[in-house]
């Protein structure tokens, strides 16, 4: 059998697609499954999609985002392989017609990490997700994020001060809870009680208490979190504040002596302010509670072994706000499909950033009732760099693409 960390980078996508295909045919379900597992581990995958179809089961990898077919196996197949999977993640194998969550453990795995299960039915059968958690022992710096040293340190000094809030925000998979968990990370000190509360939990963080919120019993974040309040924290994250009751408790927190970190569904960082006002916090509480915020996405990073320089065109010029007489003395990078790179031309991905410490005149201005765009204004008029700035630096800088930053970010600008 192949040994994918012996294969060059080029060839292991290829080199995936033809083992397991020859294994199809060779091999039960049980030992596909693990050599699945196994290769997207070591392809930094995200996700894996068992999709039920007409023709058969259909297997997809995220990798940096993006979905990628690897499989497709044929029908009577596909019944071995849900159940080999629901099996391992302890889910019940008869149920087939309604949503269940599973676990599969890292002790299952051989020590690697844990992977969350999901299962629906479709018309077809039963579809699977498999969401491949972060290694629990990689910890991030900021910068190694994508933040800039400068947002860097403004992230730092909203961290330092004795009580109140930071917040990422963002929407669904742009990388928040990997920013909360490297803030965590920085405050977590023996001699403070660290507290989160989470659903799921992603990694497990020595010296810090870990709970997991369970729906189907009514605990909630609402009911952790007033359960940890009374437990003497010092720093609390809460995985997201997706009410108004979550939100009412986390201001309170941090307005009575406790750090308080947590994501939040929001277009940018000016925008959190009015989902406060949407959940009634008072604006004497938002003032006063909420240190900084971070607004994030995540861009695909140029494929460092398959690329090529090219000048900018017009067009770019404009919209990167180059003068179109400098455009032949500038150089941008664009990546040139490959094996490698799953054939898009990028690899691997980095954030980009808006980080928006909450000064006096934003505190003052929130008090008076300003808008999102009057405290926007304020905010840039104060040196904010916006996620666009933000990714104009990464392209200049050779690391993404104007492709890229459109895709991701201008549906929200």
């Amino acid at each position: 059998m192949t040994d994918a960390n012996a294969l060059p980078a080029e060839t292991r996508e290829r080199a995936l697609k033809e083992e397991l295909r020859e294994l199809v045919n060779v091999v039960g379900p049980g030992p596909l499954v693990d050599l699945l597992l196994e290769r997207a581990f070591q392809l930094n995958v995200t996700d894996i999609h068992f999709d039920p179809a007409r023709t058969g089961l259909r297997i997809r990898l995220r990798v940096d985002g993006v979905l990628h077919d690897v499989l497709q196996l044929p029908t009577d197949m596909m019944s071995h392989i849900v159940s080999r999977v629901k099996l391992m993640a302890n889910m019940d194998i008869t149920e087939r017609r309604s949503a269940q969550d599973g676990h599969i453990t890292s002790a299952s795995l051989k020590r690697q990490r844990d992977v969350r299960v999901g299962s629906g039915p479709t018309i077809y059968g039963e579809r699977l997700v498999l969401r491949l958690m972060p290694d629990e022992q990689i910890f991030s710096r900021l910068e190694d994020l994508g933040l800039e040293d400068s947002q860097a340190e403004s992230v730092r000094r909203c961290l330092a001060r004795p009580y109140g809030m930071v917040l990422s925000v963002g929407p669904v998979g742009s990388g928040k809870s990997t920013t909360m968990y490297s803030c965590l990370e920085m405050l977590n000190l023996p001699g403070r009680s660290l507290v989160s509360i989470e659903d799921p939990v992603e990694r497990r963080i020595e010296g810090v208490n870990q709970i997991q919120v369970e729906p189907k019993i009514d605990f909630s974040f609402v009911e952790a979190l007033r359960g940890v309040l009374r437990q003497d924290p010092d720093v609390i994250m809460v995985g997201e504040i997706r009410d108004p009751e979550t939100a009412h408790i986390a201001v309170r927190a941090g307005l009575t002596g406790i750090r308080v970190l947590s994501t939040l569904h929001a277009n940018d960082t000016t925008a959190t302010i009015d989902v406060f006002r949407e959940f009634s916090i008072p604006p004497m509480f938002i003032a006063d509670s909420v240190n900084g915020i971070i607004s994030q996405r995540l861009v695909r990073k140029i494929c460092t072994q398959s690329r090529e320089l090219h000048h900018p065109d017009l067009l770019t010029c404009q919209q990167l706000g180059i003068p179109a007489a400098d455009a032949g003395s500038i150089e941008l990078a664009r990546g040139i499909p490959a094996d490698c790179n799953f054939h898009t031309g990028y690899l691997g991905r980095t954030g980009v950033f808006e980080v928006l410490p909450i000064d006096m005149e934003l505190r003052s201005a929130i008090l008076s009732g300003a808008s999102s765009a009057e405290l926007r204004q304020l905010a840039l008029a104060g040196g904010m760099q916006t996620l666009e700035q933000s990714a104009i630096k990464k392209i200049l800088a050779g690391m993404t693409t104007v492709e890229e930053m459109h895709r991701v970010l201008m549906t929200d600008l």
